[in-house]
């Protein structure tokens, strides 16, 4: 199974990827950017020395897509794999710096990535502005989340138009409750 957590940076993805791996014993635990040795470098250069364009950002994003699909979903797809973020917020983050960028384009270029294979379940957990702004004081920002509140409420708003345009399974979660709550939830979906 290929479970994808997604959602705005403090909506708690990583706390329920970790507390879903410790209930699934059996389970591989890995992140967009960032789960191979390649993505580590790209995750540096998108999140913390920024680039100036754009569609390098994009691009950078797809070969860090390209490579752990390689690396980390395709020779374990008999395994539970739960990744921190996937294709979705690589969507959502590019429309939100180019609205005018062509949403199927967008899907296209990610499923060329992904060689046409789609996560069984996208969990979204879904926040509001006020949580993100009494979380978001808890942590140092990076590049995206510098972009301030409302950047990251549209992308939010992007990732739930695309999970209603594509034909996956997923599920929408309220942020705001507790981590138990949400926990629950999840493994009730499981």
């Amino acid at each position: 199974m290929y479970l994808i957590f997604e959602g705005v940076d403090t909506c708690g993805k990583s706390t329920q990827v970790e507390l879903l791996h410790k209930s699934l014993k059996n389970s591989i635990v890995t992140k967009e950017p960032g789960g191979t040795k390649l993505g580590i470098k790209l995750r540096e250069m998108i999140l913390h020395q920024g680039v100036q364009s754009h569609k390098s950002e994009l691009f950078l994003f797809l070969a860090d897509r390209a490579e752990h699909y390689e690396k980390v979903i395709k020779p374990n797809k008999e395994k539970i794999i739960i990744s921190d973020r996937g294709f979705i917020s690589g969507i959502a983050y590019a429309l939100a710096n180019h609205p005018d960028y062509e949403l199927e384009f967008l899907i296209n270029l990610n499923k060329f990535a992904l060689d046409e294979h789609m996560p069984d379940l996208v969990i979204l957990l879904q926040t509001d502005q006020e949580l993100i702004r009494s979380r978001m004081g808890k942590k140092q920002e990076d590049m995206i989340e510098k972009r301030g509140l409302s950047y990251l409420l549209s992308v939010q708003d992007n990732m739930i138009a695309i999970l209603k345009k594509l034909n996956i399974k997923y599920h929408i979660i309220d942020a705001r409750k507790s981590i138990e709550e949400i926990h629950n939830e999840i493994k009730g979906l499981l």
